[in-house]
This record gives C-alpha cells, sequence and structure tokens, in this order.
C-alpha cells in the first residue's frame, strides 16, 4: 500500500512545486487546452501562496507528486456565474482549490481521488463547510475527477471578467 498524505508547502518546496507545475502545463497543451500556457502561475504565486499558509502537498511514499493552493477568501472570479448559480444558502465563506497538480507518471493510482478527499477535510478543519473550484471548459479529465469527488456543476465564470476565458465551476457543500 502506498503511503498517501498532505502537508503545508514550505518556501524550500518551490522548485518541486514548479516542476510538477511545468509538467501540468505540458499535459493540458498536449490536451490541447489553453489554461496555464502563459507565465501562471508563476513562481511569485506559489511563494505568496505559501507565505499565506495555502499550499498543500500531496505526499506519496515520501515523494512530492501534487500541488494546490486550497484559498481561503472569497475568489472575485466566482462573483459572478453565467449559465448556472451557486447552491442556496451559500456565502461568501467559501475555500477554493486553486492551482491543483498532479505529476504526470502517477496515472491509474487515483491521487487525485485521494488529494481531493485530503483537501475536503482539511477546508472542514478550518471552518469551511463550502468549496469551490474551477477549470478550463475543455478540461474534461479534471471534469471527471470533481465530480467524482463530489463537486456539483454550477455554471461558467470569466477569469478576470475575459469573456474569452471560460471557466467550468463547481461546488461543494460539506
Amino acid at each position: 500500500m502506498t503511503s498517501v498524505m498532505i502537508r503545508l508547502a514550505a518556501t524550500t518546496d518551490v522548485p518541486a512545486i514548479m516542476d510538477i507545475i511545468q509538467q501540468a502545463k505540458h499535459l493540458l497543451a498536449a490536451d490541447g487546452i489553453p489554461q496555464w500556457q502563459g507565465a501562471y502561475p508563476t513562481k511569485d504565486d506559489v511563494t505568496r501562496d505559501i507565505d499565506r499558509q495555502y499550499t498543500y502537498l500531496l505526499i506519496a511514499n515520501h515523494a512530492i507528486v501534487g500541488t494546490a493552493t486550497l484559498f481561503q477568501a472569497a475568489d472575485p472570479n466566482y462573483a459572478t456565474i453565467y449559465d448556472g448559480a451557486w447552491q442556496p444558502g451559500t456565502s461568501d465563506h467559501y475555500a477554493t482549490i486553486h492551482r491543483i497538480a498532479i505529476a504526470p507518471g502517477h496515472a491509474g493510482a487515483h491521487l487525485g481521488d485521494l488529494f481531493f478527499s485530503n483537501l475536503t477535510s482539511e477546508a472542514y478543519r478550518l471552518d469551511f463547510r463550502e468549496m469551490r473550484i474551477d477549470t478550463h471548459v475543455k478540461n474534461k479529465r479534471m471534469q471527471h475527477v470533481l465530480l467524482k469527488a463530489g463537486f456539483t456543476y454550477s455554471g461558467v465564470v470569466r477569469m478576470d471578467n475575459d469573456p474569452q476565458d471560460l471557466r467550468n465551476v463547481y461546488q461543494l457543500m460539506l
């Protein structure tokens, strides 16, 4: 059995995180998904989130195999939702998963499922009762993982109010 856990990232983890992000960028490009094809996410984005204690690492057999940001403030990109709605009774107190990536080479190990389960538990421990996440409309792989993790499709948002940068948004009530 593989030993799997999550932990908060430290600044010494930045090279490993950036390596996983670079690998994820290549995978997205190979799938024809324009998400993350520019400079974003940058080393500064990662470092800022580590300083806020928002970045978590997925550890399997003592190696860093995944990274995610558990953002703990309302996301301005989620203020206006198109072609859908957030579930009734929601508020601005929710955690958002951003910049999630698992190193290629772990296909079939269901590490994404374990990562989402651990992030959900961590959000609950931090007193959040709602989680949100977005993914590019073309990212069918992530959409499948989200539905399997119990997230519900809620609609579409525009990133930074750009009508060309559309993301499907999902929500999970805890």
